[in-house]
C-alpha cells in the first residue's frame, strides 16, 4: 500500500513538472504537449485512487484529482470539459466535512469556476462562486498557508465587481489584493506597481486624490524593487537582458503617464472649483477655499491614519516619502498649482523618452495633448495675462509641428481633434491680447503692431476652425448633410466660432469689412439653419444657437449701413 501510494505520489510530481516547467518550451507548432502528457498522469492516478484508496479519503483524493484535471482542460482550451471535471471536484467535496486538509481545495475549485464563468462574460455565476469561496475563508482559514488562496479569490472577485459595473466594490477589492500581496510578500514588483498605479486612475475619477496618489507612490517605490534598468549595450548582447530592458521601461513610462493623469486632474478640478461663470478666477471663493484649508489638512491627516496602507517595514518610509513631495489637495493659487505642474511635467519627460514619435505615434500624441492641457490649466492661476499668453503658446508649438506633420489618411481622428484644440488656443491667446489692448486703449489708441499681432492671431483660430471642418468633407469636397453624433457638437461650435472670428477682424478697408462680415454672417446662417432643420441638434449648442439667432438678425443690418456708406463715399 505504501509503495503504491509512493508511486502515486511519483506521477503527480511529474504532472505538475510537466504543467508548470515543461510546458514553457513546448514548442510553437504543439504548444499544450506536455499539459497532454501531464492529463494522462493525472488520469492514472485517478484510477490507482479509485481502485486501492481506503473509502474514507477517497473522496477528497479524487476530488483533488478533479480539479487538476479541470485546470488541465482549461489551459489547453477545452473548457466545457474542464467544467466538468471542476464540477465532479465540487460534488465530491460536498460528500467531505470541510477540514483545514481540504479547506484550500474547496475555495481553490470555486476560485477556477468563477474564472471560467467570468471569461464566458457570465459574470453574475462567477461572482457566485467567487462569493462562496470568499465566505470559506472567511468561516474557516485563519493560517497563513492559505492566505494566497483567499487573495486569488478577492483578485477574481475584483475583475467580476469591475464587469459587473460595481465600480467602488470593485476598486475595494483591488486595494486589498494589492495590499495582502505586499504582506504575504507574493507579487512580481512590475505587475504589482502597474496594478497600483491603474487603480490610481479610478481614485482620481471620484476626486479621492489622497488614495490616487497613495497608489502612484507606492506603483514607484514598489517599480523600483524590480532593479535597474539594462544598458542599451547590455540588451544588445543578451535576449533576456533585451526584452527585460522593454518591459521594466514601457512599464515604467505607463507608471509615469498615470502619474501625469493624477497631476492634470488635480488642477483641472481646482479649477472647476475657482472659475466664475465667464470661465476666471473668483477671487472671493478663492479666500473661502484658503480659509477652510486648515480644516481640510486635519480631514487629511485624519484620512491617512483610517484608509489602508500599502508597503512594508522595507518601504512605507520610502512611499511616505514621495508623497510628501506632491500635493493632494486642490491647488488654490499660482504658486500652489506650478509646484503640480511640475511634477506633472517631470513625468512628461519620462513617458517621452519611452513613448517616443517613432514607432508610438499615437502614444507620443497623447502625451504631447496632456503637457498642453497642463500648461491651459496652469493659465487659469495665472494673472499676469502676457504671461499666460506666452503658456498658450508653448501649447501651441508643441502641437502645430506633430498636426501638419501627420497623415491625414492614417490619423484623421487625432489630426481633428488637434486642429481643435489648436483653434481654441489661438482664440484663448487673441481673446488675452484683446484684454490687454482694450486696457491700452484707456490711454492711447491701439498701434499697428497691436492690431497686426490681433488680426493673426484671429486668422490663425479661424483657419484652424475651418481645417477641422474641411476634414468633415466628402472626397468631393461635400459638407454633409446630417452631422454624426460624436463631431454634432464641434462642428456647430466651430461654425460659431469662424462667425464671430471673421467678424472681429480689424481692418480700415470697408470692401474687406464687409467680406468678413458676409463671411460671418454665412456661418452664423449655417447654425441656426440646421438647428431648424435638425431640432434635437439644439440642446448641444444652447448658448451658440442663442447667439447665432440673434447675430442673423442684427449683421444684415450692420451690411447695410456700410453699404450704404461705401456707396456714398463712391
Amino acid at each position: 500500500m505504501k509503495q503504491s501510494w509512493r508511486a502515486i505520489c511519483e506521477k503527480f510530481t511529474n504532472a505538475q513538472n510537466l504543467t508548470e516547467v515543461e510546458s514553457l518550451h513546448d514548442p510553437e507548432n504543439d504548444p499544450f504537449r506536455s499539459k497532454y502528457k501531464a492529463r494522462e498522469l493525472l488520469r492514472e492516478i485517478y484510477c490507482s485512487l479509485k481502485k486501492n484508496s481506503p473509502a474514507g479519503l477517497r473522496v477528497a483524493k479524487l476530488g483533488a484529482v478533479e480539479y487538476y484535471l479541470g485546470v488541465n482542460h482549461v489551459d489547453t482550451e477545452e473548457l466545457s470539459a474542464g467544467q466538468e471535471h471542476l464540477m465532479n471536484c465540487v460534488k465530491l467535496l460536498e460528500k467531505c466535512r470541510v477540514s483545514s486538509d481540504n479547506v484550500s481545495l474547496f475555495i481553490h475549485v470555486r476560485n477556477q469556476l468563477g474564472i471560467l464563468w467570468a471569461g464566458r462574460d457570465e459574470t453574475e455565476e462567477a461572482q457566485g462562486f467567487l462569493e462562496t469561496a470568499e465566505s470559506i475563508y472567511q468561516r474557516y482559514m485563519k493560517e497563513v498557508r492559505f492566505e494566497l488562496a483567499y487573495t486569488h479569490s478577492m483578485y477574481y472577485l475584483a475583475q467580476v465587481y469591475k464587469n459587473l459595473g460595481q465600480t467602488e466594490r470593485a476598486a475595494t477589492y483591488c486595494h486589498s489584493t494589492l495590499q495582502r500581496q505586499l504582506q504575504l510578500n507574493q507579487y512580481n514588483p512590475m505587475e504589482w506597481a502597474l496594478n497600483a498605479a491603474t487603480l490610481s486612475q479610478y481614485y482620481i475619477t471620484k476626486g479621492r486624490y489622497m488614495e490616487g496618489r497613495h497608489c502612484l507612490a507606492a506603483a514607484t517605490v514598489i517599480s523600483g524593487l524590480a532593479g535597474e534598468v539594462p544598458s542599451e549595450a547590455a540588451a544588445q548582447e543578451s535576449e533576456t537582458e533585451c526584452e527585460r530592458r522593454e518591459q521594466l521601461r514601457q512599464k515604467r513610462a505607463e507608471i509615469a503617464r498615470c502619474w501625469i493623469k493624477y497631476c492634470l486632474n488635480l488642477l483641472q478640478d481646482a479649477k472647476k472649483l475657482l472659475e466664475d461663470n465667464i470661465g476666471e478666477l473668483d477671487t472671493d471663493r478663492q479666500e473661502e477655499l484658503k480659509n477652510a484649508r486648515r480644516l481640510e489638512e486635519e480631514e487629511e491627516e485624519k484620512g491617512r491614519k483610517s484608509a489602508l496602507l500599502f508597503g512594508s517595514e522595507d518601504t512605507f518610509d520610502s512611499i511616505a516619502s514621495l508623497e510628501e513631495k506632491v500635493h493632494c489637495l486642490f491647488p488654490l493659487d499660482f504658486t500652489e498649482a506650478r509646484a503640480v505642474f511640475l511634477v506633472g511635467q517631470n513625468y512628461i519627460t519620462q513617458a517621452k523618452d519611452y513613448f517616443q514619435m517613432d514607432g508610438y505615434v499615437t502614444d507620443h500624441i497623447e502625451i504631447l495633448q496632456d503637457h498642453s492641457a497642463l500648461f491651459r490649466a496652469l493659465a487659469f492661476f495665472e494673472e499676469d495675462l502676457e504671461r499666460r499668453c506666452k503658456m498658450h503658446k508653448r501649447r501651441v508649438d508643441m502641437l502645430e509641428p506633430i498636426c501638419n506633420e501627420l497623415n491625414t489618411q492614417y490619423y484623421l481622428m487625432i489630426r481633428r481633434q488637434l486642429m481643435f484644440e489648436l483653434a481654441e488656443t489661438y482664440n484663448e491667446m487673441m481673446d488675452l491680447k484683446l484684454t490687454l489692448a482694450n486696457r491700452q486703449a484707456d490711454t492711447q489708441s491701439l498701434d499697428n503692431h497691436t492690431i497686426k499681432k490681433f488680426n493673426h492671431l484671429c486668422s490663425a483660430s479661424a483657419k484652424y476652425f475651418q481645417m477641422f471642418l474641411d476634414s468633415l468633407c466628402s472626397p468631393e469636397g461635400k459638407f454633409p448633410e446630417h452631422l454624426e453624433e460624436e463631431v454634432l457638437r464641434p462642428a456647430l461650435v466651430a461654425r460659431f466660432r469662424v462667425a464671430r472670428l471673421h467678424s472681429r477682424l480689424i481692418s480700415s478697408s470697408p470692401p474687406v469689412q464687409l467680406d468678413n462680415l458676409n463671411r460671418a454672417l454665412e456661418n452664423y446662417k449655417y447654425v441656426v439653419q440646421y438647428c431648424e432643420a435638425h431640432p434635437e441638434a439644439g440642446a448641444a449648442v444652447e448658448t451658440e444657437l442663442e447667439l447665432s439667432t440673434e447675430m442673423v438678425g442684427l449683421l444684415p443690418l450692420k451690411i447695410n449701413r456700410l453699404k450704404a456708406r461705401m456707396a456714398a463715399n463712391n
